[in-house]
């Protein structure tokens, strides 16, 4: 490569070899410093690369960040093998040192979540507008599937509050279960279906990223306005109402409550919150002293068997109380047949499953990373959409819906001393022997008990302190949380989703169009430059104007970027005019934080710099990385800058351009 500028270093001859570095000793006059000798580095070009050798180091970090097959380096065939074996069913690592203390262990978190996980199966199908018996099947297969697909220790699968509240919404305004009930289980199925294969998808190939559109602010704001709409909607159970509205907005949901209030049962009311009493207090328990976990997770199957026993020891009195009804018992018939492939509801079933299934997605991932950090392990998040996508697929086939890992009942398995996915077979199994023999016990099971499980659930998802967080730190994050709320609330739970999304990707835009540029000043004494409006010591050096710019450049904040920089340049000249400071000469911009520039960054900084040479001001660039060192360099820009418009420093860049001008006098 052939340069004109005798400091911008080659590096990219055969083999990378480091060519020897060219100094330059500097005086560097300081009042404070006294003379001192400071040398000059040249600024050197990234090793030569084939375009081909660039794409391919660039889909590798996008894709494969993690390098997840690094353990095959240097292996035998057969140890490729085993690593390919554990890396498909990560039940191959653990399974083979398995003993019968993990086992001991794993029993005992397993009857312990089956025990929360069999009321809020119940309690979540009929979220969904779907048949408590699905809620349990959704508990039988799908922990099965994970066990051996999924990588997490603790996470517990099953159906959740969110997703449930979502399917529900999504498929109950295109078709009413209790109108066209079989219609309704073919898209609640194709749902589930649609959501494993998006989610498995998105694992194959290797697009997690995707599932960050939605930011932790605009979840909080989510999952705290769905609580709020799922906690009213159990007030039909709770006081006893028959005719309430369907509608997931505040709105109708309170003008339902007081209009059918002729509705209120006493009975109802009086059993239902007093059980709502006892499931809040066991969970402050839990909560408060997590020795005692056990009180909060016995205590919603606890209260199922105490208000069955009541219901059917009353019949006579509290006829008036809704109850379950009489459940099929039995293995999870197949579903297969049930997929609905084709029709005027193809585009419900698919968009509710997309929805469904970034949601779910998200949750299982967050949770099964939570616990991985408290208990120090690695969870590979492609591998869980992987697993998480698989279990939905054959769960659709096998009369489930959507699943995920559940915070509540991961909490519970982490708190129980649950040591391996073991912990979901054995909770998996328990919802065996229940589907097989037990499903009779829940004829007279009351709706209000399941208003009040569900009420719990959710209740823990307002997360009030990360809310007032988010406005300490960043009001524009505390927006996106408040739009998503205020959207789930007062719109639809769909429209707060896409609320949610929408306001992250602004978010996003936001700082990429309009990105941070700051005033550098010399902080005395040092070859160090910060910004002046952070450093209240650092000082102008006379006759430089320093711009930091920290965002790469591209076409959508180039021209921002340029009419910044001439207002601070402005700003600068008003300052100097007006402070008696010395005449402008040279203008440098720092380009630390300028990690891409495009075609159009190009043009504006030619632009830039031809617009400063009218008004006889240097321009300076300073330690561009390497990808905005090789364009600047393909594109002949720095040709144009010449030996004294590139520098690795601003301290150097001062200090050549300082020394230069005295010898020109």
């Amino acid at each position: 490569m052939g340069l004109n500028i005798d400091r911008v270093e080659d590096n990219s001859g055969p083999g990378h070899a480091q060519p020897e570095t060219t100094t330059i000793s500097i005086l560097v006059p300081s009042e404070k410093m006294g003379t001192q000798p400071q040398e000059l580095h040249g600024v050197c070009l990234p090793p030569q690369k084939t375009t081909f050798q660039k794409l391919r180091h660039k889909l590798s970090e996008i894709f494969f960040p993690d390098d997840p097959l690094h353990g095959l380096k240097n292996q035998t065939r057969l140890n490729k093998i085993l690593f390919a074996l554990h890396f498909v069913f990560p039940i191959f690592q653990w399974a083979p040192n398995y003993n019968l203390t993990l086992f001991r262990s794993d029993v005992v978190s397993g009857l312990t979540i089956a025990s929360l996980a069999i009321p809020q199966g119940i309690s979540y199908a009929k979220l969904a507008n779907l048949p408590p018996v699905i809620g349990l099947y959704s508990s039988f297969v799908p922990p099965l599937i994970y066990a051996v697909l999924g990588s997490s220790k603790h996470l517990a699968v099953g159906p959740v509050s969110i997703a449930s509240l979502v399917m529900g919404t999504m498929l109950n305004d295109a078709v009413s279960y209790t109108l066209n009930p079989v219609l309704y289980l073919k898209l609640a199925f194709t749902a589930t279906f649609f959501a494993g294969l998006f989610q498995a998808s998105l694992g194959f190939l290797r697009l997690g990223f995707l599932i960050d559109f939605l930011s932790k602010a605009t979840l909080v704001g989510f999952m705290a306005g769905a609580a709020v709409i799922v906690s009213m909607q159990q007030l039909k159970g709770l006081l006893g109402i028959v005719n309430f509205t369907s509608k997931m907005q505040i709105i109708p949901v309170l003008s339902s409550v007081i209009e059918r209030r002729d509705e209120w049962s006493w009975h109802a009311i009086m059993m239902g919150f007093s059980f709502l009493a006892c499931l809040l207090t066991t969970r402050q328990i839990g909560l408060r002293k997590p020795k005692l976990f056990w009180i909060s997770a016995a205590a919603p199957l606890t209260l199922v068997i105490l208000s069955t026993l009541i219901v059917a020891l009353f019949k006579s009195k509290l006829h008036n109380i809704a109850t379950i009804g009489q459940l099929k018992k039995g293995l999870n018939p197949s579903s297969l047949d049930m997929l609905y492939f084709h029709g005027e509801f193809l585009a419900v079933a698919v968009k509710t499953g997309a929805v469904t299934g970034l949601l779910s997605l998200t949750e299982g991932i967050a949770v099964g990373r939570t616990f991985a950090s408290l208990k120090n392990y690695q969870v590979d998040g492609n591998k869980e959409m992987i697993a998480i996508g698989l279990m939905n697929m054959a769960g659709s086939c096998s009369s489930c819906y959507v699943t995920t890992g559940s915070f509540s009942r991961s909490a519970v398995n982490e708190n129980a001393g649950g040591q391996t996915a073991m912990s979901n077979i054995i909770m998996a199994l328990t919802v065996l022997v229940t589907l097989l023999f037990l499903m009779p016990l829940f004829r007279y099971t009351p709706d209000l008990i399941l208003a009040a499980i569900i009420v719990t659930a959710v209740i823990g998802l307002i997360d009030y302190q990360s809310a007032f967080r988010l406005w300490k730190v960043d009001k524009l994050d505390f927006v996106a949380c408040l739009s998503s709320f205020l959207g789930v609330l007062f719109v639809s739970v769909p429209v707060g989703l896409a609320v949610a999304v929408g306001v992250s990707v602004f978010k996003i835009l936001l700082h990429v169009t309009r990105p941070n540029t700051g005033v550098l000043g010399n902080i005395p004494g040092t070859q160090i430059y910060q910004d002046l409006d952070r450093y209240r010591e650092a000082q102008r050096v006379p006759s430089f104007f320093i711009l930091s710019v920290e965002a790469p450049i591209y076409f959508a904040n180039s021209m921002y970027l340029q009419e910044r920089i001439l207002r601070w340049l402005r700003e600068e000249e008003d300052w100097i005019a007006a402070n008696n400071g010395s005449t402008l000469k040279c203008v440098i911009i720092d380009m630390t934080a300028v990690t891409a520039m495009d075609t159009s960054g190009l043009a504006m900084m030619n632009e830039l710099k031809r617009m400063l040479e009218k008004r006889s001001l240097q321009f300076v660039l300073t330690n561009p990385v390497g990808s905005v060192m090789e364009k600047l360099h393909k594109s002949n820009t720095l040709e144009s800058f010449g030996s004294d418009g590139l520098y690795i420093t601003v301290g150097e860049a001062v200090a050549h351009v300082s020394s230069s001008w005295k010898t020109q006098l």
